[in-house]
């Protein structure tokens, strides 16, 4: 299938020329008499997603034998009720020809296996790091369709590099295998070295792999938005890796900002859309690059109550620390799952373990947050009060960044 692309990195594309270069892209795709499940993000990704879901309803409605939304949530919480309509608009969500449900990760019945990535191979792609096979599961909506379509935007991001593409099948609509390899091997290579790094990454590489052992056609339209912005400044459609790949190069130039010198001080102003520290973190990983040794990043988010809606019962047992910290006492932690460690040394940042000396962070990670102080500390985290905070102040310090909406751009240093 033949690239299609609209937009770039100046300006945005309005509803109208959203809608129609999904109907020109899709007019042409040979869907008649097929089923076509729809994979879309969860509500942690800006993105016009009840505008894009309508109009691909419309552009395939007459010619598909069914049509399923399936929302990638990974290992995030479902949506129900009134937030799963707000998220894929009632237009959508009211429509009897059309099913939307969330991807039940935590149901084994609800996947199903499609291959095996062998040892050799893994080790092969992760430089040694790891050495191990791992079972290709998935939601197994994705194999019972005859087309997957993932609908969905494109971010810097701290495991893969850049977000978006087969990512909404491994691990957006995965089983925990994947999961825990892709994130783990994230986290042996460091967060610092992995995000929005262009090109196929080692977690990319698994990640295609995993995606090409489904049966069924794959297909992308992936966009990317202005931070803050829900309209598309760029879109791409064709099949996943070249529509990852085009809508990623243009992330690179709309959503990294460089700065001429590193801060002492980041205050990360967290957007809503994150409801716990589990999403919430991406204020750490996207400024984390621009932290002079010794500095501090605070996420200042006073609507996040808990560490993880969905694995706060593993992150209270092992709080944050770096990756050497992890790897130094893994046997202590053989039954935490490997994304959860991975997690937790993404918002802990780079440091170095070791008996004599214990645990060196090179930043200090601060919460503002509605998490209250003797469970931040618990944490291995720092506490400050947010109302203690007045952003306007902190923007008058030249040593310190204040980042509006923080969690999508990405800053880097020249």
């Amino acid at each position: 299938m033949e690239l299609r692309t609209v937009g770039g990195t100046d300006g945005a594309l309005d509803a109208a020329a959203t809608a129609q270069f999904v109907a020109e892209s899709l007019g042409p795709t040979p869907l008649n008499g097929r089923s076509l499940c729809v994979i879309v993000p969860d509500a942690t990704r800006t993105c016009p997603l009840p505008e894009l879901l309508s109009a691909v309803r419309d552009a395939v409605i007459d010619r598909v034998s069914r049509l399923t939304v399936l929302i990638a949530l990974g290992t995030h919480q479902p949506l129900r009720g009134d937030a799963l309509t707000a998220h894929v608009g009632k237009d959508v969500s009211d429509d009897p020809r059309v099913t939307v449900v969330n991807h039940e990760w935590w149901e084994p019945s609800a996947l199903t296996t499609v291959g095996t990535i062998d040892a050799d191979t893994i080790s092969a792609v992760s430089d040694g790091r790891l050495t191990e096979s791992v079972n290709v599961t998935v939601n197994r909506l994705a194999t019972e369709h005859d087309v997957c379509l993932v609908v969905g935007p494109v971010f810097p991001h701290e495991v893969i590099g850049f977000s978006g593409g087969n990512k909404y099948f491994f691990p957006g609509i995965s089983g925990p295998e994947v999961i825990d390899v892709t994130h783990w091997l994230g986290a042996l290579i460091t967060s610092g070295a992995i995000i929005g790094v262009r090109g196929t990454t080692p977690v990319r590489t698994i990640v295609n792999r995993a995606a090409s052992m489904l049966p069924t056609e794959r297909l992308c339209l992936a966009l990317v938005v202005g931070s803050g912005s829900h309209d598309p400044a760029f879109m791409a459609f064709g099949v996943p890796e070249e529509a990852w790949a085009a809508a990623a190069d243009i992330s690179a130039q709309v959503h990294v900002r460089y700065l001429d010198r590193p801060v002492r001080r980041v205050l990360s102003l967290v957007s809503e859309r994150y409801d716990d520290l589990w999403t919430a973190a991406k204020g750490m990983y996207k400024v984390d690059p621009v932290v002079a040794d010794g500095g501090e990043v605070v996420l200042f988010a006073p609507h996040v109550t808990t560490a993880s809606v969905t694995h706060g019962d593993y992150l209270a047992r092992i709080g944050y620390h770096c990756r050497d910290y992890f790897l130094a006492n893994m046997s202590r932690f053989a039954d935490i799952p490997r994304s959860v460690i991975a997690h937790s040394t993404h918002v802990r940042g780079a440091g170095t373990y070791d008996d004599l000396n214990g645990e060196q962070c090179r930043i200090t990670v601060t919460l503002a947050t509605g998490i209250d102080e003797a469970t931040t500390s618990a944490l291995n985290l720092s506490y400050r009060d947010p109302d203690t905070v007045d952003s306007t102040v902190w923007a008058t310090d030249p040593d310190t960044l204040v980042v509006p909406n923080a969690g999508e751009v990405l800053f880097r240093l020249h």
